[in-house]
């Protein structure tokens, strides 16, 4: 996962080319602009101006050729924010440039053979000077083309390791000299952090250490201050946030994937849109996690960004909403006791999962006509059945369609599959359960222990049995050795 020294990519740097050139960590209140492109040999009648944003490419103006010959994209009172901008035509041909500072009255003349190779453009200094770094690398790419054809395989690996040093010190020098450019961010955005191996007094790191400080770390190059970051190829920014929480914290507990959260939010917190991007991102992405402790950070993103006034963009119809949501669920967190259900079973006598005296309780919420519920049910109770004894499971399982027709079904589909488990009738109860437990969609399932504190929570067959084997370890052995036995017993016969 660490990479202790990672160069630019070639490949990364030709995507780069062709972009241009610079932006300011505050958002530029200029409005209007007018970029004037003249394309020799073009037969083409229309072009389109477009923006990266998020993960996609979105044209954002279109302009027809003109009587001079001339695509001319003007706007008097249109905003463009600093970022990556391009234009293109039907036939996917692409140039792209940046939108900084500067007054927005670019022209550009190419021709139609090679948009990038031919490209001039004037009344952008920022963007002339990608253009004198474009050319650099279109020169080390020729060179690099002919020593592949010239040199044996060993000699050509080793004057690439010398053109790859070369682009480090090129690539060094121009983000030191340019450090707002747009480039200079792309570059500082997509580059690894070195990890460190000894602390500041030589003593070696453990693997532990390193990962923390490569979590902590991990933004470090990236300008999350800077609106433009937001507006650039999706490797760089999107990518990159989203493979820190998939695959750099995922598997860390919720207190510190929080944590991580709220250190790269506080880091985002001058940009306004980033801040915005980041907070709707973290949410929703554990709104939908079915990592049964995640749901913890959901919460904490609700109360710490949204109940605090922190989220701008939100309505108040919005804020009560998602703070209704969250603060149920903080009721149903990993540890929380779950709230008291008070039902009529079969018969139509009431019980609560409270009076069930097992060491622990299989609380589920499921329909007949469930379609998801027929795959997971009976296997649920394949399991049930088989341990309950073992582990000392109690259960409550509750019907949740509740019409009179659905409840004759209801009984006989209990009979049909032999769900011998108590069975409960969700149609009458001490509190709307829909509401309390958050039910939407079914099949849920909870794991209670005695205390009828929550164990564990989006539940099946499978996942029950990895739960118990951490929860249970020595009954679980015991269960395997005479599962095995048996097993063996029957083979022997």
């Amino acid at each position: 996962m660490i990479n202790k020294k990672v160069l630019l990519c070639m490949m990364l740097i030709t995507a780069i080319c062709g972009t241009s050139a610079y932006a300011s960590k505050k958002d530029s209140k200029k409005k209007g602009y007018k970029f004037t492109i003249t394309i020799n040999n073009t037969t083409d009648s229309v072009i389109y101006l477009g923006q990266y944003y998020k993960k996609n490419q979105y044209a954002i103006d279109t302009a027809y050729i003109n009587k001079k010959g001339q695509f001319v994209f003007e706007e008097k009172e249109k905003e463009l924010k600093p970022g990556l901008y391009f234009f293109t035509d039907n036939k996917n041909k692409l140039a792209e440039f940046t939108v900084g500072n500067e007054p927005r009255d670019y022209k550009f003349f190419t021709d139609d053979a090679n948009w990038t190779l031919h490209m001039e453009i004037k009344g952008s200094k920022d963007n002339e000077k990608f253009m004198e770094y474009q050319q650099i690398r279109r020169e080390m790419n020729m060179a690099l083309d002919e020593a592949r054809q010239k040199y044996t395989d060993e000699e050509f690996k080793a004057y690439r390791k010398e053109q790859g040093k070369r682009l480090d010190s090129i690539n060094t020098a121009f983000v030191a000299q340019n450090p707002e450019h747009i480039l200079s961010i792309i570059m500082s955005a997509t580059k690894e952090i070195d990890v460190p191996t000894v602390d500041s007094a030589g003593n070696p790191l453990s693997d532990r250490q390193q990962y923390e400080y490569y979590a902590t770390h991990y933004f470090d190059n990236m300008a999350l201050d800077n609106e433009a970051i937001l507006r650039t190829p999706k490797y760089v920014f999107y990518d990159r946030v989203e493979r820190y929480f998939d695959q750099v914290i995922n598997g860390a507990t919720p207190e510190m994937i929080c944590k991580y959260a709220d250190m790269l939010l506080e880091k985002a917190r001058p940009a306004n849109d980033v801040f915005k991007y980041l907070v709707l991102y973290i949410a929703e992405k554990y709104l939908q996690s079915n990592i049964m402790s995640y749901d913890a950070i959901y919460v904490h993103m609700i109360e710490k960004y949204y109940m605090s006034g922190d989220a701008f963009w939100a309505s108040p119809s919005d804020i009560d909403f998602e703070t209704k949501r969250a603060m149920t669920w903080k009721k149903l967190l990993i540890g929380e006791k779950a709230p008291e259900l008070i039902l009529k079973n079969q018969e139509g006598v009431w019980h609560s999962f409270y009076d069930i005296p097992n060491k622990y309780t299989l609380l589920i919420f499921w329909a007949p006509s469930c379609g998801h519920c027929a795959t997971i049910i009976p296997a649920l109770y394949k399991f049930y059945d088989e341990y309950k004894d073992v582990y000392d499971i109690g259960t409550f399982a509750i019907n949740t369609d509740i019409g009179p027709e659905d409840v004759e079904k209801w009984k006989k589909y209990i009979k049909d599959k032999g769900l011998n488990w108590d069975n409960y009738n969700g149609g009458e109860a001490n509190v709307d359960w829909h509401e309390v437990y958050d039910i939407i969609s079914t099949p849920v399932i909870y794991l209670l222990d005695k205390d009828k504190k929550i164990v564990g929570k989006k539940l099946d067959a499978d996942i029950l049995k990895k739960l118990f084997e951490i929860l249970e370890p020595e009954k679980t052995r015991i269960a395997n050795e005479q599962k095995a036995t048996q097993t063996e017993v029957k083979e022997n016969k």
